[in-house]
C-alpha cells in the first residue's frame, strides 16, 4: 500500500508501537508527525489520520493517574478539540478477559471496580465510549492483543521470557501453564491501524492473530528451539485466568488482513535475536 498522498499524526510517538508505527508509515510514503507522550503542539496544526498511542501498561496500578490522564483526560480533550480527519485510539483485548463471551466487537464487556487490575479496563473502556459518543466522524478503537517484534527490544512478558531462554539452560517462570495469550506481530498491528485510519467503516476492531497460545505450548516449542527447560512456577487455577479466542473476522473482512502465527514466527525471532547479540558482542 502507498501512502504518498496520505498525512499522519503519531501520538505517542516514542513507546513501543508509536515508533514501529512512524516507521512503516514513513516507509510507505506517508508524511507523518511524530509527537512524544509530553507534546502538545498537535492542538495547534492539522493531524490529517491521528493514531493515538499514548497509554500505560505494566506500571498502570502504581501509577493511577497517570493511567487516567493517558487513557481517558488527554484523549478527551483531543477528541473534542483537534483538527483531524480520522482517529484510531488504542486500546486492548484485556477488555474481554473478565467476560463469558467470544471476543467480538461488538459483545458486552464485564469489569469490576473491587478488582485492581480492572483500572486498566475501565480507563480504556471509557476511552472507547468516548469514540463512540462524541459525535465526531471517524473516530473509532483498535483493541491490541500482546504486541511483538522482530527486535525483540520491548519489556514484555514475551521479549523478556525468549531472552531469558536464549541466555540460560533452566527458566521458572511466575505464571500458570494454562494461561493462553493471544500475541500478534507489530507489522500486522501496523497494517491493520493504517488501514483502519484510513478506510475502517466499524467503530471497534480486534488487532490481534484470533489464536490463543497457551504458556505449556509456548515453553515446549522455546525448550525445542532453545534447549532451555521452562518450568511454570504457579499451580493453582484460581491464578489462570480466562482468555477468549478474538474474532478477527472484521479485520479480513474490511481490508484482507490475516495476522500471522507466533509459532510461525518463533524461529525468525530467535534467530534474528541470537544475531543481533553476535554483532553486539563483536562490537563491543
Amino acid at each position: 500500500m502507498t501512502l504518498a498522498s496520505k498525512n499522519f499524526s503519531v501520538l505517542g510517538a516514542d513507546g513501543f508501537v508509536g515508533q514501529a508505527l512512524v516507521r512503516h508509515l514513513r516507509d510507505q510514503g506517508a508524511a507523518v508527525r511524530a509527537f512524544g507522550r509530553a507534546d502538545t503542539d498537535y492542538f495547534a496544526q492539522p493531524l490529517g489520520h491521528a493514531i493515538y498511542c499514548i497509554g500505560l501498561t505494566a506500571d498502570y496500578q502504581s501509577r493511577p493517574f497517570d493511567t487516567i490522564e493517558a487513557h481517558v483526560t488527554l484523549f478527551s480533550k483531543l477528541l473534542k478539540d483537534a483538527d483531524f480527519d480520522s482517529l484510531t485510539y488504542l486500546s486492548s483485548t484485556r477488555l474481554y478477559d473478565s467476560g463469558a463471551g467470544t471476543g467480538a466487537e461488538d459483545e458486552s464487556l464485564t469489569l469490576s471496580p473491587h478488582n485492581p487490575r480492572h483500572l486498566y479496563d475501565f480507563s480504556k473502556g471509557l476511552g472507547e465510549v468516548l469514540c463512540l459518543t462524541a459525535g465526531r466522524a471517524n473516530v473509532r478503537a483498535a483493541r491490541l492483543a500482546c504486541v511483538y517484534a522482530d527486535d525483540l527490544a520491548a519489556d514484555n512478558f514475551l521479549h523478556q521470557l525468549l531472552h531469558d531462554a536464549m541466555a540460560k539452560r533452566e527458566l521458572r517462570v511466575n505464571s500458570h501453564p494454562r494461561v493462553a495469550r493471544d500475541y500478534v506481530h507489530m507489522d500486522d498491528v501496523c497494517q491493520a491501524l493504517t488501514a483502519i485510519a484510513i478506510a475502517g467503516r466499524r467503530q471497534i476492531y480486534n488487532v490481534a492473530s484470533g489464536r490463543n497460545t497457551a504458556n505449556s505450548d509456548l515453553f515446549a516449542q522455546i525448550e525445542r528451539l532453545t534447549g532451555c527447560a521452562i518450568t511454570a512456577t504457579v499451580a493453582s487455577d484460581t491464578c489462570c485466568p480466562r482468555s477468549p479466542k478474538i474474532d478477527v473476522s472484521a479485520l479480513a473482512e474490511d481490508f484482507a488482513i490475516r495476522p500471522r502465527k507466533l509459532e510461525d514466527a518463533l524461529d525468525l525471532l530467535l534467530g534474528g535475536a541470537t544475531g543481533q547479540a553476535e554483532k553486539r558482542a563483536v562490537t563491543k
